[in-house]
């Protein structure tokens, strides 16, 4: 959550400071700032909004070789024009920008900062006047880094000094930050999308690393003083695939791009033969396990449920699925030999870097699947698989939920095999087929619009119902829904409406049910009989060869064990449309941010 620009080098700072802005809008949107130095000090132009509102304020007329930006998720504080960053100390001599959440900011205002009047209401600008404070009696590195050390919590932070010019002070934990380089400049980043346009080179900070940002070089410490060496990595970004083009928002376009995603991770994981794959280690570590416990948040837990039934189908394993901003406080009785699995679109959940951090503490293994190469929990966990999925900007997931799924089902799928299971299903056949199915779904668009203007045109709820895997689909179409249109959605199990949901029931409430699973057809049907009985207005998508007459969609008929590949892109279509028809920001809904890197 929020996102941080830096930029110091020979051309003029603003334009890419607000371009990287731009870039980043997906990690918060509440307010945005920027600050630029020149030889007539610092220059700071900040607004509460999106960073459309803050290119309104900025002086065009200024020019500067250097500068600071962020975009910000309020965590303390209103969002606001005053608690916009950057924050500036009481001199003005320091200018900070800040990601994440210090939790001992009242300590540290009652034991060093009491004759402070603070400006805002952040924890961020407890930061910039610490600096300040320590930096009457020593060098602004020496104080920057006492700063730190007193910091609890999670920050990625960028800081000017009016007495140290052509320097950008920068430092991390827990939360993400890259310096990029260049042909003199360097700049600072929280993604390496923010800055692609400048530069492919990029310096992967580690937690409680400080690093002295200059045009022509960039240093590297510990919080020990002790000198760090990394050489850069190329960033293998897609100018194209950060850009809408002809779409009009992020998420519709990420919802089409689906079918390429899966064959993607057809031949990602394939072998010479055409055969399945995935590392010996991983398969290893699958077997040894006697139960699994994957670790997830939102949409990632979603799609983890799904993985739970295909794992232990494929592969019989008991799994466990937990929500990982519950799991790292009140932690299971655990089995004797697990392996844990954490999903993360990002690889930057701090919910379950959290969890990450004890589990490798109690000695425990560990794999991530995530869509971010070299993100914090793919570093930080003993093992990796990769989504492909390419940048995913739109706050909602789409691309990125499927993509979980299709991976788990491989991960499933080889696990199965290589221990001699009777998989029954011919995966890399079947993906293929819901690659051809999801394209036929995305060129039924209109349908599924006037599905949304049917049923949900002033709707204020809405229910989702599904039994066995369609129950788990029916919680990310309520998620989808409820996040970017703001109908408040609920996905139930369809046996349980009668054991007190119902009572919700009323004249012209939507339910929308799944039908996709032969073993409970019947029963699903008769759920949604007893809330027509009661006045609902039901909406029933099946898969072909168990529809009836009256269902409202019939998807193409795919494996039985991977229809919330295809089920799912109808609720993000109908999602869509319902949102858009409201006026509401698809991309960028309200409250929300892409990256939740703060518990």
């Amino acid at each position: 959550m929020c996102g941080i620009t830096g930029y110091i080098g020979l051309n003029d700072a603003k334009e890419i400071l607000l371009k990287g802005l731009e870039k980043l809008e997906y990690r918060g949107y509440d307010s945005a700032g920027i600050a630029l130095e020149n030889q007539d000090g610092i220059h700071i132009f900040k607004e509460k909004g999106r960073i459309a509102d803050l290119r309104a304020v900025v002086d065009a007329k200024v020019a500067a070789r250097a500068g600071i930006g962020q975009t910000r998720w309020a965590t303390h504080g209103v969002p606001s024009k005053i608690n916009a960053h950057p924050h500036q100390s009481l001199s003005g001599r320091f200018t900070l920008v800040h990601n994440g959440v210090i939790e001992n900011e009242s300590e540290l205002r009652a034991e060093f900062l009491q004759d402070v009047k603070f400006k805002s209401d952040t924890d961020t600008e407890v930061i910039v006047q610490l600096v300040e404070k320590f930096a009457k009696d020593m060098e602004t590195e020496e104080a920057f880094t006492k700063t730190l050390r007193l910091l609890n919590g999670s920050y990625a932070i960028a800081m000017l000094d009016t007495e140290t010019p052509d320097t950008i002070f920068a430092a991390k934990n827990k939360s993400p930050l890259l310096i990029g380089v260049g042909e003199d400049f360097h700049v600072v980043a929280s993604d390496a999308m923010a800055m692609i346009q400048v530069t492919d080179r990029f310096i992967e900070l580690m937690d409680k690393e400080i690093v002295i940002v200059k045009r022509d070089r960039a240093d590297i410490y510990n919080l020990q003083g002790e000198v760090m060496l990394r050489e850069p990595y190329k960033a293998e970004l897609d100018m194209t695939e950060i850009e809408k083009g002809t779409y009009p928002h992020f998420m519709l376009k990420e919802i089409d791009e689906q079918p390429l995603v899966m064959r993607k991770i057809i031949q990602a994981y394939q072998d010479g033969n055409g055969n399945l794959k995935i590392e010996d280690e991983i398969t290893k570590a699958m077997l040894d396990a006697d139960r699994l416990y994957i670790v997830a948040c939102g949409t990632s837990y979603h799609a983890g449920l799904v993985g739970k039934q295909l794992i232990e189908k494929m592969a019989g394993i008991p799994v466990e699925v937990h929500l990982a901003s519950e799991f790292g406080y009140n932690m299971p009785l655990l089995s004797a030999k697990p392996l844990f699995i954490f999903i993360s679109q990002s690889g930057e959940t701090a919910d379950s870097r959290a969890v990450l951090i004890k589990v490798k503490e109690m000695g425990y293994k560990a794999l991530t699947i995530t869509n971010v190469p070299g993100s914090t929990l793919s570093r930080e966990a003993d093992f990796t698989l990769l989504l492909h999925a390419g940048p995913e900007i739109a706050v909602a997931s789409t691309k990125a939920y499927t993509a979980q799924i299709a991976v788990l089902a491989i991960l499933a799928f080889v696990t199965g095999t290589s221990k001699g299971a009777s998989v029954n299903i011919n995966l890399v056949k079947e993906l293929g087929i819901i690659a051809n199915a999801m394209e036929t779904l995305c060129d039924a668009k209109e349908e599924f619009e006037q599905i949304a203007a049917e049923y949900l045109p002033a709707a204020i709820n809405c229910f989702f119902i599904g039994r066995s895997i369609d129950h788990s689909v029916g919680l990310e179409g309520a998620l989808k829904l409820k996040e970017i249109s703001y109908i408040q959605a609920e996905g139930f199990a369809g046996g349980e409406l009668k054991h007190g949901t119902i009572a919700l029931i009323e004249k012209q409430t939507p339910v929308i049910a799944l039908a996709t699973q032969a073993g409970v057809n019947g029963s699903i049907r008769a759920n949604v009989k007893e809330v027509a009985t009661r006045g609902a207005s039901t909406c029933i998508i099946s898969m072909k060869g168990l529809e009836t007459e009256g269902d409202r969609f019939v998807l193409p008929a795919v494996h039985e064990l991977l229809t919330p590949l295809i089920s799912v892109i109808p609720l993000q279509l109908i999602a869509y449309y319902a949102a858009l028809h409201r006026g509401c920001d698809v991309d960028k809904p309200r409250n929300l941010a892409k990256s939740v890197t703060v518990e």
